[in-house]
């Protein structure tokens, strides 16, 4: 592993093209149309997104305020970078990997949770967990859980979650203050055409990045040949590599997993696709697994270890 650099220029470089190409594609709504703009800056929502994701693990400077600076008006409008530091950092820790309880990103149910469920909601998350069902619902989805468990923490005196929000909602101010007023944008337009369709492009990636198993390392997926959506999700389709070198720049991911290619797919137990296409093939409607979480023993309170 190369040792990390002052400030990392490729990274440096992505974000201020990406936040040229949203403001310049908002200023030109006008003379654009909707048709032209909402696909292009919801690809850029999605962008984002990676790029907060990036700096979250330290890039690409040293100085995580000035990193934070560098995304703090966040174009996706849902999730405050502050909380998804804080929780993303936490379902690092491989071996809660998939955990109902303890990893924050999984999208397990423990039994006893399952089977307290209305049969419309069971219906509902069943349907959540086929790819098309995860691309069309899956943002309010997760909003919905995500939402309301801040709430209960924000109301419960947590500060953290309180100041996180609020520095959020000061960037939310400045991105809708950007779209009204220089974009001349109808709000309404910015959030169902660009930044839930973001989110719901992001979700490609995380419909399939871990899969409950044993071994924790056979829990991360790798997705090899996408070169487009490679750049868009900053290689995260290596995704074993990532969770083994989370401080790697995305830059690095590709010739850390072409030096070990075999050894990577032996870690991971074979967790490969092809691509994203075969991702596709297999799951757009079909369920890739059970809600409630396959490694757990129905009624069990203990979790995966």
């Amino acid at each position: 592993m190369p040792r990390a650099k002052l400030c990392e220029w490729p990274t440096l470089a992505l974000i201020a093209t990406a936040s040229a190409a949203w403001m310049l594609l908002i200023g030109f709504y006008d003379d654009l149309g909707g048709w032209i703009v909402c696909p292009l800056a919801a690809i850029l929502v999605t962008l984002q997104s990676s790029l907060q994701h990036e700096v979250l693990h330290g890039h690409p400077t040293r100085n995580p305020a000035f990193n934070e600076a560098l995304v703090y008006c966040g174009f996706g409008l849902f999730i405050p970078y502050r909380r998804f530091k804080s929780l993303h950092l936490r379902h690092h820790n491989n071996d809660r990997l998939t955990d109902p309880y303890d990893d924050p990103e999984s999208y397990y149910l423990a039994w006893r949770d399952w089977e307290d469920l209305p049969y419309f909601v069971k219906l509902m998350l069943t349907f959540n967990n086929t790819l098309f069902g995860r691309l069309l619902i899956g943002p309010a989805v997760s909003l919905t859980g995500f939402i309301s468990s801040e709430l209960r923490m924000a109301f419960a005196g947590d500060t953290a979650v309180v100041r996180a929000w609020a520095h959020h909602l000061a960037g939310v101010a400045g991105v809708l203050l950007f779209v009204t007023l220089v974009g001349g944008m109808p709000v309404w337009l910015y959030v169902l055409g660009i930044a839930y369709p973001g989110m719901s492009l992001l979700m490609l990636r995380t419909f399939a990045e871990h899969r409950a198993h044993e071994n924790a390392e056979a829990r991360s997926i790798i997705v090899e040949f996408c070169p487009v959506f490679s750049l868009l999700f900053l290689n995260n389709n290596l995704h074993v590599v990532h969770h083994a070198y989370p401080r790697a720049p995305w830059y690095h991911l590709p010739a850390l997993y072409r030096s070990a290619r075999a050894e990577w797919q032996r870690r991971n137990e074979g967790y490969v696709f092809s691509s994203y296409y075969d991702l596709l093939k297999r799951y757009l409607f079909k369920a890739k697994e059970p809600v409630p979480h396959p490694l757990k023993h129905r009624g069990a309170d203990e979790a995966v270890s």
